[in-house]
């Protein structure tokens, strides 16, 4: 299963991405989860300590790798370069392991001034596409709303794209716009996730609202989830209501492709 996860910033898709990687790897399976959001936080929901959080190199910060793999100096202008770099060996050595997933982290855009991005982003682009592609792990990528690090190619071979919503209108907005965007690269299958959902009227708003997206279910308001990021615990080991809701979430997912194949 390759799953990517996006939704307007702080409805909690990088709670949800932790919770189903924990899931999937609970169940025996392979995980590898991505933190393609430049405002990285993957690693603190999946409890990761700062000290440790602080030797992950995201990908886009390993000069001496772009420059060896793409043949162009990052943030260098102009010039020659590969867009098909060899990839396949950066999950095993530049993931973190923790509790049996592989947490590979994007990294952050580069400002303007800094020069051309086009090397960087021509690794990235590659890696994720031999993410989704070409491996037999469980991919779970935390993306942004804008999902900038997906080309045509990646996005056709993700085989679920959650958007995670919590209600409120600017939320369900952004979830219009994140399915114009995953249509407009080829993604057929657009579902939807509610988070910080309160009590069934909150469902029903979000149902009625996205009418057009398929809904998996909902995660309720969890103060044990809030207090996680306080204690530095992955979300899944904070609250089991947490993890049971996301549990249903996925089944709810799997049972979607084995009716509709």
């Amino acid at each position: 299963m390759k799953i990517a996860i996006t939704g307007k910033g702080g409805v909690g898709k990088t709670t949800v991405s932790a919770l189903l990687s924990y899931i999937y790897s609970s169940e025996g399976k392979k995980v590898i989860a991505v933190d393609a959001d430049p405002d990285a936080n993957l690693a603190a929901a999946l409890g990761i300590p700062g000290n440790e959080t602080e030797k992950i190199r995201p990908i886009a910060e390993l000069s001496e790798l772009i420059e060896e793999r793409t043949g162009a100096k990052p943030g260098s202008s102009g010039g020659i370069f590969k867009i098909n770099p060899k990839v396949d060996d950066i999950p095993e050595s530049f993931g973190y392991r923790t509790d049996g997933i592989t947490l590979l982290i994007m990294g952050k855009s580069k400002t303007a001034a800094s020069g051309c991005y086009c090397p960087e982003s021509a690794l990235l682009r590659r890696l994720l596409k031999h993410l989704v592609t070409e491996r037999d792990e469980v991919v779970i990528a935390d993306m942004d709303a804008g999902i900038e690090h997906l080309t045509r190619g990646t996005a056709e071979g993700v085989d679920a794209f959650i958007v995670v919503v919590e209600p409120g209108q600017r939320s369900l907005q952004t979830a219009v716009t994140v399915k114009r965007l995953a249509q407009g690269l080829g993604v057929k299958k657009v579902f939807v996730i509610a988070n910080k959902v309160r009590n069934e009227e909150d469902i029903r708003f979000i149902k009625n609202a996205l009418t057009d997206i398929e809904f998996l279910g909902a995660i309720s308001f969890n103060n044990d989830i809030t207090d996680s990021d306080v204690k530095g615990l992955p979300s899944y080991k904070a609250s089991r209501q947490a993890v049971e809701e996301a549990r249903k979430i996925k089944e709810n997912l799997e049972k979607f492709f084995e009716e509709k194949p």
